[in-house]
């Protein structure tokens, strides 16, 4: 009862003529809410878990697909420090002006469509995608999870929102209080809605890469996706 059906709705930045300047304006918004309600912490949690294990190199690359203003892979890297670990973070955007906004927090970035990586196969250690896989359905959902198995060497983390009309209701109230934009606010809750289940979400890494994922809930109404893509995966076309 408190899971809505699924939404297909359009949020207002996804549209190809959204203004940029809007785009990155909300993208605070983004960011914010990242810190405060579980995005972040949903990523860093599972990157954490592959740094402690025995044996773990102490040298890692991290993409991070669609990342906004580059928050997360900027607390990962803090977060590695504290770990002695080495991270190179390369942050990937597919507007100019958000992945130039997006280099003050990445090692590097680039600008490029997340359904065909400028990256070859296992180049990276770890893809993360957070917040991102919602926003597309069907063969563009599978794409993009074959594209971060394909790149990962080591391992693909997705952290998304578990759907529910609490978090809706959570965060349309919050948005007031922590002077979101309205355009902020409208796509944040229906991104909501767009959110997943965690079985939906490990049915859909399943179908999409063959890879089972562990998915865990965490704080905020968030999920965390973690698969380790075998050394020649068999793929669904």
């Amino acid at each position: 009862m408190l899971t809505p059906a699924r939404a297909r709705g359009h949020e207002m930045l996804d549209a190809p003529d959204a203004d940029p300047a809007l785009a990155l304006r909300s993208l605070r918004d983004v960011a914010l809410a990242n810190r405060l309600f579980g995005g972040r912490h949903a990523v860093l949690s599972a990157l954490d878990a592959l740094w402690r294990k025995p044996g773990a190199p102490t040298r890692w690359s991290l993409l991070d697909i669609g990342t906004g203003l580059g928050d997360i892979p900027a607390a990962a890297a803090r977060r590695a420090a504290q770990r002695g670990v080495t991270l190179r973070s390369i942050g990937l955007e597919r507007i100019v002006p958000i992945a130039v906004a997006a280099s003050a927090r990445c090692d590097s970035v680039c600008c490029a469509s997340a359904f065909a990586l400028p990256f070859a196969d296992r180049s990276i250690d770890v893809v993360t995608c957070s917040q991102v896989l919602h926003h597309f359905e069907g063969q563009e959902a599978h794409a993009l999870l074959r594209e971060c198995t394909r790149v990962a060497r080591r391992a693909v983390i997705v952290g998304d929102l578990r759907r529910s009309w609490l978090a809706v209701a959570g965060i349309w109230s919050a948005s007031f209080a922590l002077g979101f934009h309205p355009v902020s606010r409208h796509d944040g809750a229906l991104s909501v809605r767009r959110g997943f289940t965690r079985r939906e979400l490990e049915a859909l890494v399943y179908e999409a890469t063959g890879c089972h994922a562990t998915v865990r809930q965490t704080p905020g109404f968030r999920l965390s996706a973690y698969w380790q893509p075998a050394p020649t995966t068999s793929q669904p076309s």
